[in-house]
């Protein structure tokens, strides 16, 4: 009994633990220009989701316009309603580019020599926020699209109705915004599930890929440090205590599942391996503990996006 606690003190001791300060982390001389250019991106991150959240649909106004293919006024208020919301999902498509940028940006800074993830996360703490927060918007995001099925009926019926116009030699004026290149790409990143979470995920992956010198090790210990990290903090009542909000709980768990369902796609056996460098029974258990309404969407994302999952439905 004594060797196997001695084994299994051994094992927790060997995940990285120390306290990340997402509340408080502010950049040092050293950060302060990535910082500033990561921090660009994210303000405009809560409007995004506030825009999300209010995205009603045109629902009623497409089904009237099928049911009456000859009322050309019931043609022309669907069109209406659903114009204007294709700009609006125009504008979340592009915040996933800017997004995609500002993550390589980070993963740059966070993995190059002499340091490693390690040193990194615990030396530049400002930076591990805000990869944090952009974790913690991508899951949010990706939680109001899922339960939103509007966004790609508009979307279709967009699609359906700019084909038909060009079939019959029609030019639309919002086809100058939302051209056929565009759109395209818009439907591959609406189709997704988690379309959010798809981008971060091609974007390491990109990052891995076009960084041959820099060994994947680098990259994937980037993610299961801030995973152990995390769960220490929430498992652990000292970092627990020093959260001045409930709202941290909830960042801290997001974050976590978000960077495990990056390494599970980006390393070569994934997160649920035997070999894999994340508690991942500590984690799950980490988020069994909690109210379950509040970790429900959190385990569904490990179930659903994660590519080697191992948990129960």
């Amino acid at each position: 009994m004594g060797n196997l606690l001695k084994v299994l003190t051994r094992e927790i001791e060997n995940y990285p633990h120390f306290f990340l300060d997402f509340e408080n982390a502010q950049p040092t001389d050293g950060e302060r220009e990535v910082w500033n250019q990561i921090s660009a991106v994210l303000q405009d991150s809560e409007s995004m989701l506030a825009d999300l959240q209010a995205y009603k649909g045109a629902g009623q106004e497409i089904r009237d316009a099928i049911q009456n293919p000859n009322d050309i006024q019931l043609q022309e208020k669907a069109w209406n309603s659903v114009c204007p919301l294709v700009v609006r999902l125009k504008r979340f498509y592009e915040f996933s580019l800017r997004l995609e940028k500002a993550l390589q940006s980070l993963l740059e800074s966070l993995t190059c020599p002499p340091y490693t993830p390690t040193q990194h996360l615990e030396r530049e703490q400002a930076l591990a926020k805000e990869f944090a927060e952009i974790l913690h918007f991508t899951l949010r995001f990706d939680e109001l699209k899922m339960r939103n099925p509007a966004i790609q009926n508009d979307f279709s019926y967009y699609r359906r109705t700019i084909s038909r116009n060009r079939i019959n030699n029609m030019h639309l004026d919002i086809e100058n915004e939302v051209n056929n290149e565009m759109a395209n790409r818009m439907s591959l990143f609406y189709a997704e599930a988690t379309p959010m979470l798809k981008t971060l995920s091609n974007a390491t992956t990109h990052f891995v890929s076009e960084n041959k010198t820099l060994p994947i090790e680098n990259t994937t210990d980037c993610l299961s440090t801030m995973a152990s990290v995390c769960k220490v903090m929430l498992e652990t009542p000292e970092y627990r205590s020093r959260f001045t909000s409930e709202e941290t709980l909830m960042f801290c768990m997001r974050v976590m599942v978000g960077v495990i369902i990056l390494y599970d796609h980006v390393h070569p056996v994934g997160a649920f391996s035997k070999t894999s460098k994340i508690d991942m029974k500590g984690c799950i258990k980490v988020l069994k503990e909690q109210p379950p309404d509040t970790v429900e969407g959190l385990l569904n994302a490990l179930r659903y996006v994660s590519i080697n999952c191992l948990i129960q439905p």
